[in-house]
């Protein structure tokens, strides 16, 4: 299934990304020529979710290197690297709690300890492509693998729940978690897409809706207090979701409210799935109570489209992620494999070798 859009577009070294912020009512591009503009849109959210983040990073730091090497060749084996080093520290902060940006950050690092200046350009751009390309990808092979998990539920079609926009807004293309609904739609496993708002940036009313009704998935917006009474009265058998960063033991980060949509889905008997690349696992830390929670500002909560919906001088709190034990996960499904009712030991069987190496 073909999205039909391009949302991270790289051209003429420079960054285009789609405003997610004025979705779904506008479709405007944002052009970043500098490492600031794009720093800038990670931080106010024209790119959101994880894997993209980690993509932009990445083409972020191709025009960190284009900028100081398609300048004077003289000085450039002294100084280039250093500066380089810093905007890469830069981009690195723009969102704390997406573990893919730190770790396309460290990929482009890692490429630029020893190349040489007459090459770095090319190759920093080529690493880029290769994430991106490698994200689609991805994508693509966790769906297969999600849909396999459905074999229990051979049969009648039945519907799913998922939370926040995990599609291809979120990644390289394709998607994550509704890349999941997408092959399970195209195989006729499901029938119906219950998608909550996603307060407060209302991701899934805006993007996930707009999303799966442009390819014709049947979906049904609902708020977010909604979701237990229709795991209750409705046939909804999966509640699929992504990720931010996952913990060696499984436990996970994601958009603030997940973590009560999976305390839902066990009391009603319903699976809960993660869905997100490998670059989201993060074995260095032991568990989610490692995990730097994003806190954002107060207007997102005591404003509605520039409008004041709360008194003045409330206190606000606005967490942007929250944590999953992995008890309440039945699934982790990434691209190097399945974990089934995840904890360290399973977590470890998958990833620890490699992240040991």
């Amino acid at each position: 299934m073909n999205t039909g859009f391009n949302h991270i577009v790289w051209k003429n070294n420079t960054l285009y990304l789609l405003d997610q912020r004025k979705l779904p009512l506008h479709e405007e591009m944002v052009e970043c020529k500098t490492v600031e503009a794009v720093i800038e849109a990670i931080k106010c959210m024209v790119v959101r979710g994880a894997p993209a983040i980690g993509i932009v990073a990445a083409y972020a730091a191709v025009i960190s290197v284009n900028s100081y090497l398609d300048e004077s060749e003289s000085n450039r084996e002294i100084e280039w690297r250093e500066a380089i080093a810093t905007d890469l520290d830069q981009i690195e902060q723009a969102r704390p709690t997406a573990v893919n940006l730190m770790w396309a950050v460290n990929e482009m690092r890692q490429l630029l300890i020893s190349v040489e200046a007459k090459d770095a350009c090319n190759r920093a751009h080529e690493l880029a492509v290769k994430i991106h390309r490698e994200d689609i990808e991805s994508n693509t092979r966790m769906a297969e693998m999600a849909c396999e998990l459905f074999a229990d539920s051979e049969g009648a079609a039945f519907s799913v729940i998922t939370h926040c926009n995990t599609g291809s807004l979120a990644t390289g293309g394709y998607g994550t978690a509704l890349g999941v609904i997408r092959k399970a739609w195209e195989r006729k496993l499901i029938d119906q897409v219950y998608a909550d708002e996603t307060r407060p940036w209302l991701q899934g009313a805006r993007l996930t809706a707009w999303e799966l009704q442009r390819d014709g998935v049947p979906v049904t917006l609902n708020a977010d207090g909604a979701a237990a009474w229709l795991m209750a009265e409705k046939n909804i058998r999966w509640a699929i979701v992504g990720a931010d960063r996952i913990t060696a033991n499984g436990d996970v980060a994601n958009k603030i409210g997940t973590y009560a949509l999976a305390i839902q889905a066990r009391y009603h008997g319903v699976k809960f799935m993660v869905v997100a690349p490998s670059s989201t696992i993060d074995m260095q830390l032991a568990s989610g109570k490692d995990i730097e929670i994003e806190m954002r500002t107060e207007h997102e909560l005591t404003q509605f489209t520039g409008h004041r919906v709360a008194p003045e001088g409330i206190d606000v709190i606005n967490p942007v992620f929250d944590v999953t034990p992995a008890t309440l996960i039945d699934a982790i499904v990434t691209d190097k494999g399945v974990v089934l009712n995840p904890d360290e030991n399973s977590m470890a069987a998958l990833f620890g070798e490699s992240e040991q190496d």
